[in-house]
């Protein structure tokens, strides 16, 4: 299953800088005195190893949990697959959820640490079903024809809770630890700020990086060295590590007022516009007619979609508004800015769509089986765990990045007169197009790798391990960490570049949100092909003996739709180039990304 937050590092900093700076007038030791100055370096350790152990827990159940529902529950291999699609959605709509609940209610510091506190009760039941036998089905082996007992409810509600406060954990800590450390060292009167924010933003990313290599390795191997009451147990301890050291550095925490949230004001401007569906729409030029409210970005209101104007619009000054100037009611008037800002998401949300597809090719566990099918001996002691293979994926995601910004972007700039080297479009163009030709090629490989067991007698005997290297594998792996480089990148700066300022952390929940319902549509697709291609009592597809079904037919028809994904793209690239009414922010932004066509 690929990392998907690994992807996006570049893009997603200097986006989280502009969410956070802001900010920074809001800290409440401005507006009350405290007796010792808080924040600060100190405070760095509690929230780095916080989120570095909160994510070595995390992703290093994901990568074998395939096989324990295959093994230990007795599901089938679509089944599984499924179900931790849906696992991967829903902690990716969470992080939504977490970042607009710390924004406008509870703060950064009690989403964190009831986020943290729930992984951890997570981890926790999650090493319960492997250690208490009454949680889990009755061992068997399927291979000796043995009926294996299925779950039981009870059985599936411990299972399913596990997951449940892993997301919500995962979906609390994630969005918000970044911006609560941003929050300790964020200090407008230090000369240095912009550069103490930076080295933060570099130890940050390091660690995660760090953290997620560690769990796709060590962490598995220790789950296939020792067994799952070890290898679940492991992570259970680093989350109490990790909830004891945010806590322990909280009497040093700076904290930040929680404020009204641009997640609520989108949901805001339709319900205005529909409440004064019946009033008749001034001109735009008549500006005294349209409420900008105090502090709103200067932006011009535009004639497209002229329907959401009309909650912009200043009916009675006497009831619409305040002595102050402000609306009466939020949910009556809205600024023209947030009008815009609704408008300009819109916008996007077409060119969003074609990033679904890419990330339905990238998450699925059928790689993992196929690697525990394979000879993974890298010496005659020792051999990458199963589960250890996305790593290359991770690898090539971090080289690429590292390589496009410190190489071929100066040569670009150098000789093609090309500063901000390939444009966003361009990219994620590049990226949709990598993903069918690695898909292909993830096809091809399948289709040896079957031929091979079924010659060599293993046709039968699903648990067989054929002679044939688990390296075929790599070259689909580094294609897909190539392509999710090039696409998720070009996604995010492509956001940034067509909304405000003061939009740049929605820009990253659009993301994520493209993350969660990629997740939804790859277990709708993995249930059609399996409940279709086993009609009749034919072998699925999708068979848990993959000797018998036919991943790779799977593979090259993710690779087809995605080529048709593709072809969507080029449409969509092309009305979005041929609008001229989105570019109430394109020049703010023009000295950030450089324009581009595909």
């Amino acid at each position: 299953m690929a990392i998907e937050e690994d992807s996006v590092e570049v893009a997603e900093k200097e986006m989280e800088k502009m969410a956070i700076l802001p900010n920074a007038q809001d800290v409440d030791q401005h507006d009350t005195p405290t007796p010792k100055k808080k924040g600060g370096l100190i405070t760095m350790p509690f929230i780095i190893v916080n989120e570095a152990f909160e994510k070595v827990a995390s992703y290093g159940l994901l990568p074998n949990m395939i096989f324990y529902l295959l093994n230990v529950y007795h599901l089938e291999a679509a089944t599984g697959v499924m179900i931790l699609s849906l696992w991967s959605g829903i902690s990716n709509a969470l992080a939504i959820v977490g970042g607009f609940l710390s924004d406008s209610y509870f703060g950064r510091f009690r989403v964190i640490a009831f986020g943290t506190l729930c992984s951890l009760l997570g981890t926790t039941l999650l090493w319960l079903t492997s250690m208490i036998p009454a949680l889990k089905p009755s061992p068997c082996s399927k291979s000796s024809g043995e009926s294996c007992a299925s779950a039981t409810p009870i059985q599936y509600l411990f299972l399913f809770a596990s997951f449940g406060l892993i997301s919500i954990g995962a979906g609390c800590v994630r969005p918000c630890s970044l911006a609560f450390g941003a929050d300790q060292i964020n200090n407008k009167e230090n000369p240095n700020n912009e550069r103490v924010l930076d080295s933060f933003f570099n130890w940050y990313y390091a660690s995660t990086g760090l953290a997620t290599i560690i769990a796709l390795t060590v962490i598995v191997f220790i789950q296939d060295k020792f067994g799952w009451p070890i290898g679940f147990g492991v992570p259970a301890c680093l989350m109490v590590l990790s909830l004891a050291a945010f806590l322990f550095g909280s009497p040093l925490y700076v904290h930040v007022k929680v404020k009204d949230s641009l997640f609520v004001g989108m949901f805001q401007v339709p319900i205005a516009a529909f409440r004064k569906r019946k009033i008749s729409l001034p001109p735009i030029e008549d500006e005294d007619q349209y409420f900008r409210g105090n502090g709103s970005e200067k932006t011009t209101l535009s004639d497209s979609l002229r329907y959401l104007n009309r909650a912009c619009v200043i009916v009675d000054r006497e009831q619409d508004l305040k002595p102050d100037g402000s609306a009466s009611k939020a949910w009556r008037l809205c600024t023209v800015e947030r009008v815009e800002n609704l408008k300009s998401i819109c916008r996007i949300m077409p060119m969003w769509t074609t990033g679904i597809m890419m990330l339905v090719a990238l998450n699925n566990s059928y790689t993992t089986l196929q690697a525990k099918s394979m000879n993974r001996h890298i010496t005659p002691n020792f051999e990458i765990p199963a589960g250890s293979f996305t790593v290359f994926a991770i690898l090539t995601i971090t080289l690429w990045v590292a390589f496009y910004d410190r190489a071929i972007v100066p040569l670009m700039s150098k000789f093609l007169g090309m500063p901000r080297g390939l444009g966003p479009k361009v990219r994620m163009g590049l990226g949709l197009l990598i993903s069918c030709i690695a898909l292909v090629v993830a096809g091809i490989v399948e289709s040896i790798r079957r031929k091979a067991a079924i010659d060599q007698g293993l046709q039968d005997d699903p648990r067989g391990v054929l002679d044939k290297s688990a390296m075929w594998l790599v070259p689909q792996l580094v294609l897909l960490g190539l392509a999710e480089g090039l696409n998720a990148v070009g996604q995010i700066e492509f956001y940034y570049s067509h909304l405000s300022k003061s939009m740049a952390s929605i820009a990253m929940a659009i993301f994520t949100l493209g993350m969660a319902v990629s997740s939804l549509v790859g277990t709708l697709l993995v249930e059609l092909v399996d409940t279709i291609t086993s009609a009749g009592g034919k072998v699925s597809w999708l068979a848990t003996n993959l000797n018998k079904g036919h991943v790779d037919y799977y593979y090259w028809l993710v690779a087809f739709l995605c080529f048709l994904n593709f072809l969507y793209f080029l449409v969509c690239c092309r009305v979005f180039g041929s609008s001229g009414s989105h570019g109430n922010y394109k020049a703010k932004r023009s000295d950030m990304v450089e324009e581009d066509t595909v």
